[in-house]
């Protein structure tokens, strides 16, 4: 049997959900936090009381208060209930509302979205789960309507700490873009004329990860790929050619930031991936 799927939350993400829902034939409702915006033709609009009767209920809203604020004073109503968090919160944030969850007997499972609204349901979108294995196996086919769906065990933070992970990672690219389309337009390039070689060169450059995150792991530096002498030679360039452009430093400084404090603590001959241990990550587990 289909199950019923509720959609809290009608912003722009919240209404690709619902939209995906309804292309794949599953009976969808949905709950809109703002009176008046639009939701997708066919979804069942429903008062927040009705909403929350469904099977599975999909919380899409702002922020992790907005959660509380919505559910608390419905909880008794999602006793025996599934309930999955695509809201994006922080770990901590996630794992207590997983206690909340549980507090009120209510079955509960985390995501992050690795995906535009434009890519929910396409080959490209993915979301990553924590929490209730239970809930998980059982919505799958739900779940993998909106894209590919990989579970990260038990820990509801889990999920949440990949996804900004990630993110942390894209917005870090997307700034060096921004610094290097500052740098040639002192030589009149455009940043639409740069971005297609930005894009080709870190397309080719990160075929490397898997290799460079096998040398963190194993935390001998030694033997170099790139020595931190060299790499520091590099940015120093940047840097100053960054400075004749007129361009700031935020970006790139904190780069060489990294390389230099590697360096001062005598590590110049050391493959540059050792640059993170700059960042004081914690021991491994």
């Amino acid at each position: 049997m289909t199950p019923s799927v509720t959609v809290l939350g009608q912003g722009a993400m919240g209404r690709a959900l619902a939209a995906a829902l309804l292309a794949a034939g599953h009976r969808a409702a949905v709950w809109n936090r703002t009176p008046g915006r639009p939701v997708p033709a066919g979804t069942l609009e429903l008062p927040l009381s009705e909403a929350l009767t469904s099977d599975l209920v999909i919380v899409c809203l702002f922020d992790h208060a907005s959660i509380h604020e919505t559910l608390d004073p419905h909880a008794g109503k999602l006793a025996g209930r599934a309930v999955v968090n695509l809201t994006s919160t922080e770990p901590a944030s996630a794992r207590e509302l997983a206690g909340w969850a549980a507090g009120h007997g209510i079955e509960y499972l985390d995501g992050g979205i690795m995906a535009t609204p434009e890519m929910i349901g396409g080959p490209g979108s993915s979301l990553l789960y924590s929490g209730s294995a239970a809930v998980f196996e059982r919505y799958r086919p739900v779940l993998e309507v909106f894209g590919a769906a990989e579970y990260f065990g038990a820990d509801a933070g889990h999920a949440s700490l990949v996804d900004f992970a990630l993110l942390a990672g894209m917005y870090t690219m997307f700034a060096g873009f921004y610094h290097g389309a500052a740098m040639v337009r002192a030589a009149g390039i455009p940043a639409a004329e740069f971005a297609p070689r930005a894009a080709a060169w870190i397309s080719a450059v990160t075929g490397s990860l898997p290799e460079i995150g096998a040398k963190i792991d194993s935390g001998d530096y030694a033997e170099p790929f790139q020595p931190l002498t060299f790499t520091k030679a590099a940015l120093d360039a940047i840097v100053g050619a960054s400075r004749e452009a007129g361009v700031d430093l935020d970006i790139i400084g904190a780069v060489r930031n990294l390389a230099d404090r590697q360096i001062a603590a005598g590590f110049g001959g050391h493959s540059s991936e050792r640059m993170f241990e700059s960042l004081n990550p914690p021991a491994a587990r």
